[in-house]
Order: structure tokens, then C-alpha cells, then sequence
């Protein structure tokens, strides 16, 4: 099993979003804002479910990666970092996944 983690792709993002935009795709994203990378991230994630309906698991598997990267990309120009998310899903697992979505909606 790879030891590549999701810290290890946002410490990538977070170094490669200083580069010049003209020979990065990742500092092209960021300097787009996070409208673009929305957008982005919006296509990558059509292109992952349309592969999950496919019989092509090394399609969904190569989408599913540009779904996640594309992700971290507008996490980093949002602010928000992996461990944040991760605090976010274990507070979330502390109660049935049913009642933390009908909690939600009383917000």
C-alpha cells in the first residue's frame, strides 16, 4: 500500500502555488481563484461519477485522483487544510451519520 497521503499532495499544492502560472498548473488554478477552481473541481466531479457508472475501474480510479486533487487545490486557496476536514469528519463520527445530517439541518 503507497505511504502517499493527502498532507503529502497539500504540502505539493501548498509549494507548487507560488510557481509561475504559465508553467504550473496548480499556481494557473490558484491565481484563476477559487470561482475557477470551482468550476474545475464541478467537471472533475461529473467525470468521477460518470466513470463510477462505467465498467472502467482504472477510469474511476484516474478520475477519482483529479476529483481529489482539484479539491485540495480550492481547499488551499480557501484556507481550509486537510486536518481541518479530517477534525470535521471525526466530529461527525461520533454520532450516527443520520443524526448529524438531520443536526445540520437545523442550522
Amino acid at each position: 500500500m503507497s505511504k502517499f497521503s493527502l498532507k503529502d499532495l497539500e504540502a505539493i499544492i501548498a509549494a507548487k502555488a507560488a510557481d509561475d502560472p504559465q508553467t504550473s498548473w496548480t499556481a494557473k488554478l490558484i491565481a484563476g481563484g477559487p470561482e475557477k477552481i470551482a468550476k474545475k473541481l464541478g467537471e472533475e466531479a461529473t467525470e468521477t461519477i460518470i466513470a463510477a457508472l462505467s465498467e472502467d475501474q482504472a477510469s474511476f480510479t484516474a478520475e477519482s485522483a483529479d476529483l481529489l486533487y482539484h479539491w485540495l487545490v480550492l481547499a488551499h486557496a480557501k484556507g481550509v487544510s486537510v486536518e481541518e476536514v479530517f477534525s470535521e469528519l471525526e466530529r461527525r463520527t461520533a454520532q450516527s451519520g443520520l443524526a448529524e445530517k438531520a443536526s445540520r439541518k437545523a442550522l
